[in-house]
């Protein structure tokens, strides 16, 4: 079973480092090369945000999309490491074009692939399988206290990032699959 004090660690001793994304990638990538031993130790059993770890240097989240979940474009403003350890994460990237957003392509992860972003990604997130996908994210900030977008609507519209919608988001997911 993973310790995940023991990764907490890792990635708080990563994010010292001269090149803090790609440390964190190496740190992900040993993490979620034993699947089930995160799951074991994180099951992803409900959809959720769950913090490991927040400070003004690095976030650590433990994330899990219910089955078929979608989280629409939003960008983060720091750079960010995604390790998937059940189900899959779809994540479509787009360019800012205006004031709307032009698609910029696909990246599909499964169990064992981490994925690094920009500081200036935008993209949506989306659960292709039946089963929960658990993921480690990791941020290089605080995650939480760092404004940022969301765009919204029809055609895409920015606005500002509501963690309070996105809590919503995740609880009216574990709704449909209670």
């Amino acid at each position: 079973m993973l310790d995940v004090d023991d990764l907490v660690a890792a990635c708080r001793a990563a994010a010292a480092e001269p090149e803090p994304h790609l440390a964190i990638r190496d740190v992900l990538a040993r993490a979620v090369s034993d699947p089930s031993a995160i799951a074991e130790a994180l099951p992803p059993t409900r959809a959720e945000i769950v913090p490991l770890h927040v400070s003004p240097e690095v976030t650590v989240l433990n994330v899990v999309w219910a089955p078929g979940m979608l989280l629409g474009p939003h960008d983060h403003r720091m750079w960010a490491a995604i390790g998937v350890y059940t189900g899959g994460e779809d994540n479509r990237f787009f360019r800012r074009h205006g004031d709307g957003l032009d698609d910029a392509g696909v990246r599909s992860l499964a169990p064992t692939d981490v994925c690094l972003l920009g500081d200036d990604v935008v993209h949506s997130v989306h659960n292709p399988t039946a089963e929960h996908a658990g993921a480690i994210h990791v941020y290089g900030g605080d995650f939480f206290a760092t404004p940022r977008s969301e765009w919204i609507g029809d055609p895409w519209r920015e606005t500002p990032y509501d963690v309070e919608r996105v809590r919503a988001a995740f609880r009216a997911a574990n709704a449909t699959v209670e």
